[in-house]
């Protein structure tokens, strides 16, 4: 197995140059798969993971967030992403102690949201934001984990691109290592979001069929391309309509899209050494 230092610098070098896809498993299993399969690295989710325990996005506790990053960390190869939400805490000093104990689980990089957990006022005011990331960026100094500021104002509907951009230069003035505004879709916006915080790389969620490609992202300029819980919401796809199919019809057609039970055994063979 590779050292977590190892691991980290392998990460830098990812965001280096290139676009690279960075996909999202929400267990063991689908984490070793997605090495198997040969991606460079990984990021977990949290609403992939939350829907694994039956929990809606946002109701899974830091500890057991921990101790799932953990597990993912362990059994892989290649750099682990994690996202870490809002870092559970609102007050910034609480926001960096939370990371630091996320930094120990192993993790390459972490993500920090500037979303609340309040209904009322669902975004952090910036400056405090920006107080956040840069505590946690101190919290991580001399570790080499790669710090993602994440801008949610768009995904929650509250501000427009031009505010979220704002947002995203003072998270990387404040020390984030990579910029990430969920939601955004038109290349225009993706592109002006990449001119805005160069030369640090960004972060673009594709989670469905918005008719952009990996080649696409790179000529944008994007460094790296997640699918956040769409992995785990496809799974889930399959799951659903084969189980109505059974419950409404007594038929069975939707199982022929079935992973082989012979793949997932051979690869999953205690004795298996990845090649």
């Amino acid at each position: 197995m590779r050292s977590t230092e190892e691991k980290r610098r392998d990460f830098h070098r990812l965001h280096e140059r290139g676009c690279f896809a960075i996909p999202n498993p929400w267990d063991i299993g689908t984490a070793k798969y997605l090495q198997h399969l040969g991606f460079k690295a990984i990021a977990t989710t949290s609403a992939g993971f939350a829907f694994s325990r039956g929990l809606s996005d946002g109701s899974v506790k830091r500890d057991d967030m921990l101790a799932h990053i953990r597990e993912l960390v362990e059994p892989t190869d290649i750099p682990v992403n994690a996202d870490f939400e809002n870092g559970y805490a609102d007050d910034p000093n609480w926001c960096a102690e939370n990371a630091r104990l996320c930094a120990e689980t192993g993790v390459a990089g972490l993500s920090v949201e500037d979303t609340t957990d309040r209904k009322d006022k669902n975004l952090y005011d910036v400056d405090l934001a920006v107080e956040r990331i840069h505590a946690v960026r101190e919290a991580l100094h001399d570790t080499g984990v790669l710090l993602v500021g994440r801008a949610e104002g768009f995904l929650v509907g509250r501000e427009k691109i031009n505010e979220v951009i704002k947002r995203l230069v003072a998270y990387s003035d404040a020390g984030a290592d990579c910029l990430y505004a969920p939601g955004f879709k038109e290349r225009d916006q993706i592109k002006a979001i990449v001119e805005a915080v160069a030369p640090k790389p960004v972060n673009i969620l594709i989670g469905g069929a918005v008719g952009l490609t990996m080649r696409d992202a790179a000529e944008l300029g994007v460094r790296r391309v997640s699918v956040g819980g769409a992995f785990a919401r496809a799974g889930w796809g399959g799951f659903i309509r084969s189980a109505k199919e059974l419950l409404e019809k007594g038929t069975f057609d939707e199982l022929k899209n079935a992973a082989s039970y012979d793949e997932l055994q051979e690869l999953f063979r205690p004795d298996r050494a990845e090649g």
